[in-house]
């Protein structure tokens, strides 16, 4: 349906990176979302209601919750498209991820309010009754919810959107949700016992798991999150396929919403080549990755030394020595000082995160493994922490 209503209202519906293709199924898709959530909130709730069921009728304005979610998912897309200002040069883009946290808050609201309404049920006691129109609209409910699930899921993944991610896993519970309601039903209708009130138990703690998933999720994005493996081997193969680039390191990816990304990254290149030949080869891969990536990057040169055989192979000496202190230490920026009494070895030296020894303790560390592995040699060392 997705796929056929896309090629109806979507030009170039195929192109997922351009904004305006992007804004068109966000809205195509949200307004689908409420539609759905719509119809099956009106026909759970009257057979909640006739049925007495109060897990029914808990899972009728959950779908009513995912509608709001989907008006908001709206509301997100066509105010994130907006034009960059004077006061946010960087654009609208975040306001999808404030977005997605909103609507993960309303589902995990829903959730507390599932949760309380079931435990009250359990203690004042109360019986549903068995109707095989509760039973066909809940089957219904789980096959449309689980179609939800998917095109969410598939387009969220093409064009990148924190918030159709949102909307697919609340879709998802919906459908473990609406399933257990309805094997509560059955095992009313089979046995005379009545889980009603802890089938919504149930269904409270899927709601909740899902809405706070999601919001681990959108906030981690909104803290900056390390960006995704994929997308950093690409911006690696791009930028080293221009002839004169024999490095990369230090990379940043700055994520200001989907489609407004910056990339900033330090290039080493030979000390010795022409300078304007450089400058023009670091500029052809930016504009390469600003073109793949429809972003605005910055490149800073490097230079090293390539051609000196001793630098190189003491170099490569001192890249297997910092491993011993960890094996994820890299070193970049290698420079030898040869001088009548010792030999400095000056280079940067990338830590991961999870290092329990601070800076201070790494540099001297590492200056330690230095000195004890190579004659009359001291290191001058600049700690850094990776941000990929």
């Amino acid at each position: 349906m997705i796929t056929l209503l896309s090629k109806i209202f979507i030009k170039d519906n195929k192109n997922y990176r351009d904004p305006i293709v992007r804004r068109a199924y966000g809205i195509l898709c949200s307004v689908t979302g409420i539609a759905f959530n719509v119809i099956l909130f009106i026909a759970k709730l009257v057979i909640g209601l006739i049925t007495g069921s109060l897990a029914i009728q808990a899972d009728s304005f959950n779908n009513l919750s995912d509608a709001g979610s989907s008006v908001l998912s709206l509301l997100g897309f066509r105010l994130s498209s907006r034009k960059p200002t004077d006061l946010n040069p960087f654009g609208s883009g975040r306001i999808e991820y404030v977005t997605s946290l909103v609507i993960s808050v309303v589902v995990m609201t829903m959730g507390i309010s599932v949760f309380r309404d079931s435990v009250v049920g359990i203690i004042e006691g109360g019986s549903s009754s068995f109707s095989i129109v509760a039973v066909a609209v809940l089957s219904c409910s789980i096959v449309v919810k689980a179609y939800m699930a998917c095109y969410n899921t598939v387009i969220g993944k093409k064009i990148d959107s924190s918030a159709m991610r949102a909307v697919a896993s609340d879709s998802l519970g919906d459908v473990i949700s609406t399933f257990a309601v309805l094997l509560s039903t059955l095992i009313y209708r089979f046995t005379g016992f009545d889980p009603d009130n802890y089938c919504g138990i149930l269904v409270s703690a899927f709601i909740l798991w899902s809405g706070f998933s999601s919001a681990k999720d959108t906030v981690t994005t909104l803290l900056g999150k390390r960006p995704d493996k994929e997308l950093v081997n690409k911006i690696y193969s791009i930028v080293m396929s221009f002839d004169g680039i024999v490095g990369v390191h230090d990379l940043v990816v700055h994520d200001y919403g989907p489609g407004r990304m910056m990339i900033s990254l330090h290039a080493e290149v030979s000390g010795d080549a022409d300078i304007y030949v450089l400058h023009d080869t670091i500029d052809s891969a930016m504009r390469a990755l600003d073109k793949e990536f429809n972003c605005v990057s910055v490149i800073h040169m490097d230079p090293i030394c390539v051609n000196d055989a001793l630098t190189v192979e003491k170099r490569k000496e001192v890249a297997e020595v910092v491993k011993k202190l960890d094996p994820r230490i890299t070193i970049h920026d290698f420079r030898m000082v040869i001088g009548p009494t010792h030999t400095n070895f000056l280079f940067d030296a990338v830590a991961p995160h999870d290092m329990k020894m601070t800076d201070e303790e790494i540099d001297k560390a590492l200056c330690k493994l230095v000195h004890e592995n190579f004659e009359n040699t001291y290191a001058v060392i600049h700690v850094d922490k990776s941000f990929i």
